[in-house]
């Protein structure tokens, strides 16, 4: 027995038995290391396939959403584009046709005034033609500038030269309108020309 103890082979393998059960009483606690590896990286990597083809259903789902929303734009941006050119088009057609009216009216009094005799006749329907026009201009949202006996303003009035006057409380005023100005909804698009007094 003691020669066993001494002898080189016999501690050789009583190592290695004890290596031996030391790694089988490992894995019957632990469970063989590699298989446990290999379904932990199995499971992991079916999980992440699973997100993998979320998310690219997901984008391609954004990508159509944004496709659409894209042509719906596109499609509404000519549409008022060719809505816009079609009011600009037609817009002064309204304007121009009633012109025309106005236009029949005065060939008519143009006739009349090389054939008749009585001014008072003539002079009414001049009267009628520019109560017409005026109306017409009002209509379409334009108005005449009141101008005289107001506080000259340069924002509103173009003085085209000044006068001396007699009282103190007509200096700096338009003291009289050389051609009338108007304004469209609000807008001077004629500004009067004014006289003012100094």
């Amino acid at each position: 027995m003691n020669q066993d103890k001494h002898n080189p082979e016999s501690a050789e393998r009583d190592e290695e038995v004890k290596a031996k059960m030391t790694a089988e009483q490992e894995e019957a606690v632990h469970g063989p290391e590699e298989d446990v590896n290999e379904d932990n990286m199995t499971g992991e990597s079916d999980d992440l396939e699973k997100e993998l083809n979320a998310l690219v259903q997901k984008h391609e789902e954004l990508n159509n959403s944004y496709l659409r929303l894209h042509a719906e734009f596109d499609n509404f941006r000519k549409r008022t584009l060719k809505e816009k050119a079609e009011l600009i088009k037609s817009g002064g057609e309204r304007v121009l046709l009633d012109i025309i009216y106005l236009v029949d009216d005065f060939e008519r009094a143009l006739i009349t005034l090389h054939d008749a005799e009585d001014k008072d006749a003539m002079l009414e329907g001049m009267d009628l033609i520019y109560s017409k026009f005026t109306g017409f201009l009002k209509q379409h949202g334009v108005k005449e500038i009141e101008a005289i006996g107001l506080p000259f303003d340069a924002d509103r009035f173009e003085a085209i030269t000044t006068i001396p006057v007699a009282e103190e409380d007509r200096k700096g005023m338009v003291v009289d309108c050389i051609q009338k100005g108007y304004e469209l909804n609000d807008k001077i698009i004629r500004f009067p020309k004014v006289i003012v007094g100094e």
